[in-house]
Formats: structure tokens, C-alpha cells, sequence
């Protein structure tokens, strides 16, 4: 029996409109070829852009879904999977692709792309500066920059002052 190459398309559940065109475009690019388009699998963002160009292609789409239920599966998944694990379902897409491509998104897609290469799993990144994903977390102070350790201790202090701890 002859496996298809799967391969596994992670972005994150928000994206620009133009990210979701170049999604729908590789998803559709992705079954022309023949190949197996891998993804989280919800209705939303890079997943459902993805899938449904895979879709609209006739290929074959198979979603991993974080939940134990299907309310955000998306209608272009074709086989999903349900974890029940959360986040943790990111090892099971990284590991069930043989290649992976990283489109925009956040720190989901930034585990993604880490486990794959941990893994040495390929990873393209398509329009997506890793850098540019914790921008986000930097705005909202889940991310600093220490320039030594003294700075390092004062930054803890300053978080457990703002929590209340």
C-alpha cells in the first residue's frame, strides 16, 4: 500500500486576509499534487483557509482537533480527529507530517515549527517571520528582554507586584 506524503499546514486561528489567500492557494496547490494536507483542523484562520482550498481541489484533508468535540471542526476537514489534549495535540500534528508549513500565527504555530524541528521534521515558513508572533506577546507583557541578571530579578519583582502575588 502506497502512503501518501501528508503534509502538515500550521498558522494560527486569526489571520490577515492575505494570509488567508495564500493558505486557500497552498491548500489547493497542496492537493494538485496529490499530497495529504494536515492542520488543527477548526473553522477558522490558516486551518479552514487551507483545508478548504485542499478541498475545493479534491484532496484529502485531515484535521487534529484540540477538543473532544466537534463545535469548531471545520466544514473542509475531512477525517478529524478529536484529542481532547489542548495544545498538546501540536506534537501529534507535527509528528503525523512529514513536512511542515508554518504560515502566520502565534504561539501555537511557534511550537509548531519547534517540535518539527526538534523532530527533524523540514519546516517552510510561508509570509511568516517568526519574529513577528511575539511582537504580540511582547505588547502584552507576557515577553521581556533582561540585558543581565540584576534586570532579571527586578522584572520578576515588578510581575509579582502587578499579579497580586
Amino acid at each position: 500500500m502506497k502512503r501518501g506524503l501528508i503534509i502538515g499546514v500550521m498558522g494560527g486561528g486569526e489571520a490577515s486576509t492575505q494570509d488567508l489567500k495564500a493558505a486557500y492557494q497552498l491548500g489547493k496547490l497542496i492537493a494538485k499534487q496529490g499530497w495529504i494536507l494536515l492542520n488543527g483542523g477548526r473553522n477558522a484562520g490558516i486551518m479552514e483557509a487551507s483545508a478548504k482550498g485542499a478541498m475545493d481541489q479534491g484532496g484529502l484533508t485531515i484535521g487534529i482537533l484540540p477538543d473532544d468535540n466537534y463545535s469548531r471542526l471545520s466544514d473542509y476537514i475531512e477525517i478529524p480527529i478529536l484529542t481532547g489534549m489542548g495544545s498538546a495535540r501540536n506534537c501529534i500534528n507535527v509528528l503525523s507530517s512529514q513536512i511542515i508549513v508554518a504560515c502566520p500565527g502565534g504561539a501555537g504555530t511557534l511550537s509548531e515549527i519547534a517540535l518539527a524541528l526538534k523532530n527533524n521534521r523540514n519546516v517552510i515558513l510561508l509570509n511568516f517571520d517568526p519574529g513577528q508572533a511575539f511582537e504580540r506577546y511582547i505588547k502584552k507583557g507576557l515577553l521581556q528582554y533582561a540585558k543581565n541578571p540584576e534586570e532579571v530579578i527586578e522584572k520578576v519583582k515588578t510581575i509579582l507586584n502587578t499579579c497580586g502575588s
